[in-house]
C-alpha cells in the first residue's frame, strides 16, 4: 500500500488541479490516488459502469458484463462472466459475504462468495438496481429487492422458496436503491420514497425539484448518513431527510414514522454521487462549461467538493477539479461516488479511470507544509504528532529547515534550531559546526553548542574560541565566562591570549579574560595580579573565595587605592589571616590610607588597635579633623598630654577645651571658651558639665563687664546659681540687652521651681501616708507560730513540748522569734526592743517586738 500510495502522489497532479481554488495558500482536505494494477488493465479493453465498496474488498462491474473482486490496491482476486452487456448495479450485505448483481440484459444474481447457494432470474425488462438487505448472511433476513419498471421485494420462506412482492411500479423506471437497516430508500421518475420493511409501510415522497432533467441524463444521487438520515442528490438539488418517529396520539391511520427536510439547497453543478463524512458532505459534481470561442458548452473536469450543509445553503470547504481520462466523452450519469465508511476512503469511478480520495493525514499535512516552506510548522506537526507520522522524521524534517534558514542567511534562527533539531547527536553537531565555519558564521552557533553532560570534543570548541579571538574580543571574552573550563584545552587557549596581548599589552578585555583563565587553571596568583593591574572588581571576590590572604601581604596599598572601603572591611574581617600589625607595617608609607583602617579598626573595637592611638592622634588632626573629638572621648587610652600638644600647635580649640577639662585644668578650658571661642552659650554649657561654684564665679566675672554675655547668663543661670547674685552684681546703668525678657524669664523659672517643689511635696506626703498606712495594715495581722517555727538564738522549737507549762515567747514584726529568755536587754531606747538579726543589718519599722505570752 505504501508503494501505491507513493506512486498516487507523484500521479496527483495529473488529476488534480487545485488552481481555481480562491486561496492558494489553502491545504486540500483530500489526497487523491489512482487505482491501478488489475484495473488499468480492465480498463484498457472494458469500462467500468459501476462498483460496490467494502472494507476488505472491492467489486467492479463493466459494460461488458463483467464483475471483477479486487483487493484495496486493485489486484484481482476473482472475476465472474455475468453477462455480455453492461452491469448496472453491485450490492453486498455488511459482511461482505453475499453480492447481488444486475444488469441491462434483465439478469440478476444473488450468490455467496463462499458457499453454492444463489438466486438467478431473467427479466423480460432492463433491471437497473439491486438491493440486499444489510443482513442477508442472516437465515431470518434473506431478503433483496430490485428495481426494473417495479419495485420488486423477494423473501425466502421456510420452505427455501423465494416469494416475491410488488413495493412500487407505476412511476417510470427505478433508478437508485439504498437500504440502510430497516428501511428501503428508491428513486424513480416522480421523486424518492421510504419504505419501511418492518411495519412494511411506506413512509413518504420526496419530489424531484427539477423535473425538466432527463431522470436517465441526471440520476438521483442515494446515500445513508446513519440509519434515520438519508441525503439526496437531484440535478443541481440536495436535501437531507430524517426519519422520526410520530407521536402515538397523532398517528391515526399515518404511518409510525415520518420524515423532515433538516436541510434544502442548490448547487453550481451537477450532482453525479455523494458520501458523508463526519457532519460534512463530499459531492462528486459533472461540469459543463462555456467554451470562449464557441457559443456551445463542453465537458469540463469533474469537481470534488467537501460541503458543510447549512439548514437552506452550504457552505465550501474545498474544491478539487479532478484529471480523469477521457472526461470529455463522459455524461454525468458516467460518473459514480462509493465510500467505504470504515476509513474515509472516495472512489470516484468512469468508464475508463478509477480514482481514490482519502482523507489527508499527519504525513500528508507535512508534506504540505514542507512543499510551501513552512518548516517551522512542519517541525511543530512532526514533533506532536511523532507516533503517528510514517513517512516523515523529525530530525530530518529539523535539518531541512536549518537548512533553509541558512539558504535564507538567518544564522541566528538556524543555530538556535540546532539545539533543538540536533539534540545528542555528536555527528550532527560538529557536521553543523563545521558548515558554519565554511561559511564563517561560527558566531552565530557558539551560544547554542551543547555545555551539559553532551559535550563536543574539546577541539571544536577550541576552534570557535580562535575565531572569536581573531575578531571579536568581547566575544571571546563572553564564551570563556559563559563556557565551563573543561570544554576545552585551558593551557593552549591561555597561550593564545599571552600572544594576543604581546601586541596589544594594554587591552583590558583580553587581561580580564586571561585572568579568568588563570582561575580555571586554579593560578591564583597571577589571576590576583591582573586583577589588581585592573583595579576590577572580583578581586575580592577571588580572594575571599580561594583565600588568598597570604598572596596579598605585600598588595594592600594596591587594594587600598583601588577601593578603601571594601579592602579595610576585608581587612578586618580576616584579622586572623592578616594581623593588624602587619597591615599597619605595609601602609606606614601611606598614611592617609592608614587612618582610614585604624578609624575603622577603633570603630569597630576601641581596645584592639591601643598601641597605635597615639599615632592616630596626629592622623585625625592631619586628614580627620570632625572625628578627633569623638576619638578623643572614646579613647582611654590615648595619651592626654600628647594630645594637648598636637591640639595646641594646630591650635584646636574645641579639642584643646576637651583635653583642658579632662586633665582638670577647667578654669583655663573655660578661659579658652570666653576668650578664643566667644561663645557663652558653649562657656554655660560647659559650667553646666563640671557643676563647679567658682567656675560659675569666673564665669560671671569675666561677662560681668560684656552685656551681651550677662544676657545669655541671665537667660540659662536660674537652675544652677542665685540669679541675684549676678543682678547685684551689674553696675548701674550699664545697657544689657533684652534685659525685661531675661528677668521675665528668671521669674518664670523661679515660680515654676516653686511649683515643681510643691508637686513634689503633694506627691511625696501622699506616697508616705500610704505606705504607712500599708505597714500598719501588714503589722496587724496575727502572725502563726508551730512547732516547725524556731528560736533564732538557740535555735530550739519555739513552742515547749508540754505546752501546759507557761512560756514566753517574742516575735517581731520582721517574723524572727525568739524566746524571751534568749533576748538579750532592752537597748537604748527603754522599753523598745528590736530584732538582733534585722538590727544588724539596719534597724527599721519592721523591727518592732510583738509578744506572745502563756
Amino acid at each position: 500500500m505504501a508503494d501505491v500510495e507513493e506512486q498516487g502522489r507523484k500521479q496527483s497532479e495529473e488529476f488534480t488541479d487545485e488552481s481555481e481554488e480562491e486561496d492558494s495558500e489553502e491545504e486540500p482536505k483530500l489526497k487523491y490516488e489512482r487505482l491501478s494494477n488489475g484495473v488499468t488493465e480492465i480498463l484498457q479493453k472494458d469500462a467500468a459502469s459501476c462498483m460496490t465498496v467494502h472494507d476488505k474488498f472491492l467489486a467492479l462491474g463493466t459494460h461488458f458484463g463483467k464483475v471483477f473482486l479486487l483487493d484495496i490496491q486493485g489486484n484481482v482476486t476473482q472475476k465472474f462472466e455475468i453477462s455480455s452487456v453492461k452491469i448496472n448495479q453491485i450490492s453486498l450485505d455488511e459482511s461482505g459475504e453475499h453480492v447481488g448483481i444486475c444488469s441491462e440484459d434483465g439478469k440478476v444474481q444473488v450468490f455467496g462468495l463462499y458457499t453454492r447457494e444463489g438466486f438467478h432470474e431473467n427479466f423480460d425488462c432492463p433491471i437497473k438496481v439491486v438491493a440486499l438487505h444489510p443482513q442477508f448472511t442472516r437465515s431470518n433476513y434473506k431478503q433483496f429487492v430490485t428495481g426494473g419498471n417495479k419495485l420488486l421485494l423477494y423473501e425466502r420462506n421456510w420452505l427455501n422458496r423465494w416469494k416475491t412482492s410488488v413495493l412500487h411500479e407505476g412511476e417510470g423506471s427505478i433508478t437508485a436503491i439504498q437500504w440502510r437497516a430497516n428501511l428501503i430508500a428508491w428513486a424513480n421518475n416522480v421523486g424518492v420514497k421510504i419504505y419501511d420493511i418492518g411495519t412494511k409501510q411506506r413512509i413518504t415522497n420526496v419530489l424531484r425539484d427539477n423535473v425538466s432533467l432527463r431522470p436517465d441524463m441526471y440520476p438521483c444521487s442515494l446515500c445513508w448518513k446513519d440509519n434515520s438520515s438519508l441525503i439526496v442528490g437531484w440535478g443541481s438539488s440536495i436535501k437531507i431527510c430524517v426519519v422520526k418517529e410520530r407521536n402515538p396520539t397523532e398517528m391515526r391511520d399515518l404511518p409510525s414514522r415520518y420524515v423532515e427536510i433538516v436541510s434544502a439547497f442548490e448547487t453550481e453543478f451537477f450532482i453525479s454521487g455523494l458520501a458523508p463524512l463526519a457532519d460534512q458532505l463530499v459531492t462528486l459534481y459533472f461540469v459543463k462549461e462555456n467554451s470562449d470561442h464557441m457559443d456551445e458548452e463542453f465537458r469540463a473536469r469533474p469537481r470534488l467538493d467537501i460541503i458543510q450543509p447549512l439548514p437552506e445553503s452550504c457552505e465550501e470547504i474545498s474544491s478539487d477539479a479532478l484529471t480523469v481520462r477521457n472526461f470529455q466523452d463522459n455524461e454525468c450519469r458516467d460518473y459514480r461516488l462509493e465510500h467505504s465508511e470504515g476509513e474515509s476512503l472516495f472512489y470516484i469511478i468512469s468508464p475508463k479511470d478509477i480514482v481514490v480520495a482519502k482523507e489527508r493525514d499527519q504525513d500528508d499535512h507535512i508534506d504540505w507544509l514542507l512543499e510551501k516552506k513552512k518548516y517551522e510548522e512542519a517541525l511543530m506537526a512532526a514533533e506532536i504528532s511523532f507516533k503517528n507520522i510514517k513517512r516523515h522524521d523529525v530530525q530530518k524534517i529539523g535539518m531541512a529547515y536549518i537548512n533553509h534558514l541558512v539558504e535564507k542567511e538567518d544564522y541566528d534562527s538556524a543555530a538556535r534550531k540546532c539545539q533543538k533539531v540536533l539534540g545528542k547527536n555528536m555527528e550532527l553537531w560538529e557536521n553543523e559546526v563545521y558548515r558554519f565555519k565554511t561559511i564563517g558564521q561560527l558566531k552565530a552557533i557558539s551560544q547554542y553548542l551543547p555545555r551539559g553532560d553532551l559535550r563536543l570534543r574539546p577541539a571544536i570548541y577550541e576552534m570557535i574560541l580562535h575565531d572569536f579571538l581573531k575578531t571579536d574580543y568581547e566575544g571571546f571574552a563572553t564564551l570563556i565566562r559563559e563556557w565551563p573550563g573543561e570544554l576545552y584545552n585551558n593551557m593552549a587557549i591561555v597561550q593564545a591570549v599571552s600572544d594576543h596581548l604581546k601586541r596589544d599589552p594594554t587591552n583590558r578585555t583580553l587581561l580580564t579574560t586571561l585572568a579568568e583563565l588563570y582561575t580555571y587553571d586554579q593560578r591564583y596568583d597571577r589571576a590576583l595580579e591582573i586583577y589588581l593591574r585592573l583595579r576590577h572588581k572580583d578581586v575580592y571576590q577571588l580572594i575571599h573565595k580561594h583565600n588568598l590572604f597570604s598572596s596579598i601581604e605585600d598588595k594592600i596599598v594596591l587594594l587600598m587605592d583601588f577601593d578603601k572601603e571594601k579592602a579595610v572591611d576585608m581587612l578586618l574581617d580576616n584579622e586572623d589571616k592578616l594581623s593588624t600589625d602587619r597591615v599597619v607595617e605595609e601602609l606606614t608609607d601611606r598614611p592617609e590610607l592608614l587612618h582610614v583602617y585604624l578609624h575603622k579598626l577603633f570603630k569597630r573595637d576601641h581596645h584592639k588597635g591601643q598601641k597605635y592611638h597615639e599615632r592616630q592622634i596626629g592622623l585625625y588632626a592631619e586628614y580627620d579633623r570632625p572625628n578627633l573629638l569623638p576619638f578623643l572621648r572614646d579613647s582611654t587610652h590615648c595619651p592626654l598630654e600628647k594630645a594637648l600638644e598636637v591640639c595646641q600647635q594646630r591650635n584646636f580649640v574645641e579639642e584643646t577645651v576637651f583635653l583642658l577639662s579632662r586633665m582638670g585644668n577647667c578654669r583655663r578650658a573655660l578661659q579658652m571658651i570666653m576668650e578664643e571661642l566667644e561663645d557663652v552659650d558653649k562657656a554655660i554649657e560647659f559650667a553646666k558639665e563640671q557643676d563647679d561654684a567658682e567656675l560659675w564665679e569666673d564665669l560671671i566675672s569675666y561677662s560681668i563687664d560684656k552685656p551681651p554675655f550677662i544676657t545669655g547668663l541671665l537667660n540659662n543661670i536660674g537652675t544652677h546659681v542665685d540669679p541675684i547674685l549676678l543682678i547685684h552684681r551689674i553696675k548701674e546703668g550699664m545697657e544689657i540687652p533684652n534685659l525685661r525678657d531675661s528677668l521675665v524669664k528668671i521669674l518664670q523659672d523661679y515660680n515654676l521651681q516653686i511649683l515643681l517643689r510643691e508637686g513634689c511635696k503633694k506627691i511625696l506626703v501622699a506616697d508616705s501616708l500610704s505606705l504607712l498606712q500599708k505597714m500598719h495594715r501588714t503589722q496587724m495581722r496575727g502572725v502563726r507560730v508551730d512547732e516547725e517555727n524556731i528560736c533564732e538564738s538557740c535555735h530550739a522549737t519555739i513552742l515547749p513540748s508540754d505546752m501546759a507549762k507557761p512560756f514566753s515567747v517574742v516575735v517581731f514584726h520582721c517574723r524572727h522569734m525568739f524566746h524571751k529568755e534568749c533576748l538579750p536587754s532592752s537597748g537604748t531606747i527603754p522599753g523598745v526592743q528590736f530584732c538582733n538579726i534585722c538590727s544588724a543589718k539596719k534597724r527599721g519599722p519592721g523591727s518592732g517586738i510583738l509578744e506572745m505570752k502563756k
